[in-house]
């Protein structure tokens, strides 16, 4: 089997040069047998008809390369000699490389020396004219169908490959769509948890003098946080590995806009001055509500690790028709350093989701120092979806 290979290898690697020593031998093995064919002895013409039928077969070994001007040696060789195989061997290799004017052009002038050439040797005109269409368009028919063969193959193989490659690109592509995926729905489920942690422990830090109460308390807040940062990472762990949703939307834990009052209250345990108006219908839908909950805590997120300390106004109202509008302020922080450090993707994720939920967001300081971050989502009274708004605003 492995002489085989290596047989069929060096077959592909040397086929066109074999190929072509093979034309060239069957040309001058027909050059050969016209000569000698008369039985006489051997005139002027003979020596001519030997001596172009050379010229037109050596020809033949750069049919590939100059397929035009090879067809045209055959075409005068097949004029002035009657030279029938060097002419149909260089239509048939031209008939393969390309199928256009020329190609027409040089099998109407092989047709016009073949009958010319019968007519000039006083053969029968009306014969040459009506059999040179079979013998040339014999040759450029089977050249015309090698190389429509071929050429669908090269699409094919083409096709394929692009296909291949496109299948690759769109894996690639899913692959990183789903590691963003992963990287937001995680900086969502822990960031604000984690922001809590560190600022419960920042207040013991700049504190330490507080009572063992409040020691005790703080403690408790941040083991409590922490349980719950943790059952939120093995859920969505463990719905990572079998979701099957587009857009994550079975990834868990799922928050809606009842879950508000929460958030907030976690913020206010953790020392945080947060004043809280909500004033949304009960019948706010569930995409709305979670767009809504992530909004704000990222929000209050930020506002835990650049601006602890900082009073901080959540409001968040609206209705059917009107939309959702929330805007998370904060004044100018005390403190100066961040507890957490930030690299702003969280605003960039963010604005995303808004975005593909067709509403708008925008952030940026406040005259008075403080930051805003402020969102507007589409709630219409129908199940029509508003066109999204890009808004283009400073990242935190």
């Amino acid at each position: 089997m492995g002489r085989l290979r290596r047989w069929y290898a060096w077959w592909v690697r040397h086929a066109p040069r074999l190929r072509d020593i093979l034309y060239v031998g069957f040309s001058l093995l027909t050059i050969v047998l016209q000569t000698t064919s008369g039985g006489g002895g051997w005139d002027m013409k003979d020596w001519y008809v030997l001596g172009a039928g050379v010229v037109a077969s050596v020809a033949l070994f750069w049919r590939r390369r100059f397929p035009v001007v090879v067809t045209a040696i055959g075409v005068l060789a097949m004029l002035t000699a009657g030279l029938v195989v060097p002419m149909g061997l260089a239509l048939l290799t031209l008939a393969i490389r390309r199928r256009d004017l020329v190609l027409a052009i040089l099998g109407l002038s092989a047709y016009a020396a073949y009958v010319l050439n019968i007519w000039s040797e006083g053969g029968g005109f009306w014969v040459s004219v009506f059999s040179g269409p079979f013998l040339i368009g014999s040759w450029i028919a089977a050249g015309a169908y090698i190389g429509a063969r071929r050429d669908l193959m090269v699409s094919l193989r083409d096709r394929a490959e692009r296909a291949e490659a496109e299948r690759e690109l769109r894996s690639e592509q899913a692959r990183l769509g789903e590691r963003a995926r992963i990287a937001q729905e995680m900086h969502d489920v822990l960031a604000h948890k984690v922001s809590l942690i560190a600022l419960h422990a920042g207040g013991l830090e700049v504190n330490p003098a507080v009572g063992p109460d409040k020691v005790e308390g703080s403690a408790r807040l941040i083991r409590e946080t922490a349980r719950q940062a943790m059952e939120d990472l093995r859920e969505v762990l463990g719905v990572l590995r079998s979701d099957v949703s587009v857009d994550g939307a079975d990834l868990t834990p799922v928050p809606q806009a009842a879950d508000l009052e929460r958030l907030v209250m976690a913020s206010r345990d953790a020392g945080v001055s947060v004043a809280g108006e909500f004033t949304l219908p009960d019948d706010v839908p569930i995409s709305i509500g979670r767009t809504v909950y992530r909004v704000v805590q990222e929000s209050l997120t930020n506002v835990h690790k650049h601006a602890r300390g900082a009073s901080t106004e959540v409001l968040v109202y609206g209705d059917r028709g009107d939309g959702v509008t929330v805007r998370v302020t904060n004044v100018r922080p005390v403190a100066a350093g961040s507890l957490l450090p930030g690299a702003g993707a969280g605003l960039v994720g963010l604005r995303e989701r808004v975005q593909l939920a067709g509403g708008r967001l925008s952030t940026g300081p406040t005259p008075e120092g403080g930051w805003r971050v402020e969102g507007w989502l589409p709630w219409p009274d129908n199940r029509e979806s508003a066109e999204p708004v890009h808004v283009d605003e400073g990242e935190r």
